[in-house]
């Protein structure tokens, strides 16, 4: 169940999950009903709603390893970390980025291929992350925990940033991580790391400023992209001096890290 679940790019009602199952094993309705009441009670599986359709989806109310190293979890959960992880607390909020949507993991998990090494290693230099589109802020903390000196955040939307303070003072790190109320075209500082969790056209619309405040040889990650349009978004980076250094997909969602490669600032 679980599985079919994880692996299906659209939510699934009971009644579809149930004919799934049965058409791959042999099993009674009763004994799937009793499976999927359980799965909701061990918080593997939550009913979701909308227009007075239910769906079953993989519970986020737990902690949830979205990347190798990095583990999110509600505050009021009990974890006890492996050697090595980076345990965030985190809100559901109204904003993305709880880590139940494939872009947010994404993120994550190029932010952790910019700023570690093949042995493991982070290979930061005490810079400073921007993050464009904070949301709920689960970027910028993430690039703090793992290494970056201090970060900033930057949403239009006062929900937004109204989440992300909170998630921030929920990790302790107000004084690593600024959220200002700040259009990306009015940054004119230069950053080691930028994030952006956004979408094909505003990525490509931000790309000539990118050039102006990524310092050379720094990272730049996005996600939010559809895996169909990620040939024509490197095709733009590229021609703008950055290099595809890693890259992922997941149900039709991609994820691309880039390295600067243009003059000093």
């Amino acid at each position: 169940m679980l599985a079919i679940v994880e692996e299906s790019n659209r939510r699934l009602t009971p009644g579809e999950l149930k004919k799934r199952l049965l058409g791959k094993i042999s099993v009674d309705t009763k004994s799937l009903e009793t499976a999927i009441k359980d799965l909701v009670l061990s918080r593997e599986l939550t009913y979701t709603y909308q227009f007075g359709c239910s769906f079953l989806e993989k519970s986020y109310e737990k902690p949830t390893r979205v990347s190798r190293r990095v583990v999110l979890k509600p505050p009021n959960i009990v974890y006890e970390p492996e050697s090595g992880d980076i345990v965030i607390k985190i809100l559901k909020g109204a904003s993305f980025g709880f880590g139940d949507h494939p872009t947010t993991r994404l993120a994550i998990q190029g932010i952790e291929t910019a700023l570690f090494n093949n042995y493991g290693d982070t290979h930061v230099d005490n810079g400073c992350a921007l993050d464009i589109g904070t949301g709920s802020g689960i970027l910028a903390i993430a690039a703090v925990m793992i290494g970056i000196k201090r970060a900033v955040g930057i949403d239009i939307d006062s929900c937004a940033r109204a989440e992300a303070l909170t998630n921030i003072q929920l990790n302790g790190l107000e004084h690593r991580i600024k959220i200002l109320d700040t259009r990306a075209e009015d940054i004119k500082e230069a950053y080691s790391l930028i994030t952006a969790n956004l979408r094909f056209p505003t990525l490509k619309q931000l790309c000539p400023h990118m050039v102006g405040i990524t310092q050379k040889n720094g990272a730049v990650v996005v996600s939010g992209i559809k895996s169909d349009e990620v040939e024509d978004l490197l095709d733009i980076y590229e021609q703008n001096g950055f290099q595809c250094t890693w890259r992922a997909e997941e149900k039709g969602w991609a994820g691309l890290t880039f390295e600067y490669m243009g003059d000093d600032k």
